[in-house]
């Protein structure tokens, strides 16, 4: 099979040839720059460290790497930012080198920390402090409560870091040729290329609510304040629906899978209870969905962390068809019950070692014997796609993460 045939076959519940493997495809499957840096010197490459999502911290992986660990997924937004020109030098957290997207500029405080700001210098926007691997939220205009029109909503979330900063291939959104940008790299991509396509398109409804509002107050508005909720939901709606609307059009027939975001767990269970969910957030999810499915033949993808088990099949009757990052740590999330619940229902996209407590710490063996377990497991009758449980964090010795692809390339060859 080919890289695409393989995804596809898995996401269709056919046991394909190999378990697929992502590193990388999108911002919840990939690996912190300061991780990416120490491998590169591990393996001694003289490869750049790209740092292409700046709020999380994350590399873009080279392609000889992608070909190294045998990656089967892409995200379109490689296909942008491809000059050296598009980059300019900075120095991550643990002093090594690497470069930002040059249409990022944030400011250095004299304690050492980097801010950004507002277009008019008065309102700092996001901070990572002295020490930090990743950027912190700072601005929620919301806060002190929902305003009686949404004539600014889209000003406003335009500073929130998430969208201010936002990765490729959406940090091009604004030029004027956009739309057809990401067709012409897109068909580029498909036809120099046998990797399955993946575009991350957000269309995050809870957690634009916590963006905007604070994650505080957007709870106790779940259920002391549904009516602001609701206006609130559908502006975002409206919003995605638009944007759906033009991905669609643009490269719905080129990509194979959608991506999108809304962290509905902790760990210890979802943000809300299952009847919140199906009122304020399934019919929307639904809408979400059904346009994606009615206009394109992009599968949908959705990254939530937490204990999100009681919510799944709701979600799944919503119209969600891929999991990530399957968080098997977090209550009634065992890799078990999941397969044992839900497999013939989805795709899991992820779950493949734990993040914390196995792969930044573990032994070899510990590494090689949980990746057979997960894959063993996962596997069967299709419906898996490897990643490791959320992105590789800096604290992962690069020595662990050629020890995990190995074990995954072990598995796959017998």
């Amino acid at each position: 099979m080919t890289s695409r045939e393989r995804i596809i076959a898995a996401i269709a519940h056919i046991e394909p040839d190999k378990v697929p493997v992502d590193l990388g495809a999108t911002p919840s499957s990939g690996i912190s720059a300061i991780a990416y840096s120490n491998l590169m010197k591990y393996l001694g490459k003289e490869l750049p460290t790209l740092v292409y999502d700046t709020v999380q911290q994350l590399a873009q992986p080279d392609d000889s790497i992608l070909d190294l660990f045998g990656v089967d997924v892409i995200d379109v937004g490689r296909a942008f930012d491809t000059e050296p020109s598009d980059w300019y030098p900075i120095r991550l957290a643990n002093g090594a080198e690497a470069f930002y997207p040059k249409g990022f500029r944030p400011t250095l405080l004299d304690d050492g920390s980097y801010v950004t700001y507002d277009d008019d210098g008065k309102r700092i926007l996001s901070k990572m402090p002295v020490g930090a691997t990743f950027f912190d939220q700072t601005y929620f205009p919301y806060k002190d409560g929902y305003p009686s029109d949404y004539g600014t909503l889209d000003a406003e979330m335009g500073r929130i870091m998430w969208s201010r900063d936002v990765h490729s291939p959406w940090n091009h959104a604004s030029d004027a040729d956009f739309w057809q940008q990401l067709r012409t790299k897109s068909l580029w991509l498909r036809q120099n290329t046998d990797k399955a396509l993946m575009l991350v398109c957000g269309c995050n409804l809870f957690e634009w609510g916590t963006f905007l509002r604070r994650i505080d107050n957007f709870l106790m508005d779940l259920i002391c304040d549904t009516d602001n909720v609701e206006r609130l939901l559908d502006e975002l709606l409206q919003r995605h629906l638009a944007t759906l609307e033009k991905v669609c059009v643009a490269v719905g027939d080129i990509v194979d899978i959608i991506r999108f975001g809304d962290d509905l767990g902790m760990m210890s269970g979802p943000f809300m209870d299952v009847e919140t969910y199906r009122t304020l957030f399934k019919p929307r999810h639904k809408q979400l969905c059904d346009y994606v499915k009615t206009h394109s033949k992009m599968h949908t993808f959705i990254h939530s962390c937490g204990s999100i088990s009681l919510l799944m099949p709701d979600m799944i009757e919503a119209g969600i068809e891929i999991f990530n990052p399957v968080q098997t740590a977090a209550a009634n999330m065992s890799p078990e019950y999941l397969k044992r619940e839900f497999g013939a229902a989805c795709t899991f996209w992820g779950g493949g070692i734990e993040n914390v407590g196995t792969l930044n710490v573990g032994s070899r063996e510990q590494i090689r014997e949980q990746v057979f377990e997960r894959m063993e497991l996962f596997s069967k009758g299709g419906g898996f796609v490897f990643n490791p449980i959320h992105n590789i964090l800096p604290d992962v010795p690069p020595e662990n993460v050629v020890t995990l692809f190995e074990a995954v390339r072990e598995f796959n060859d017998n």
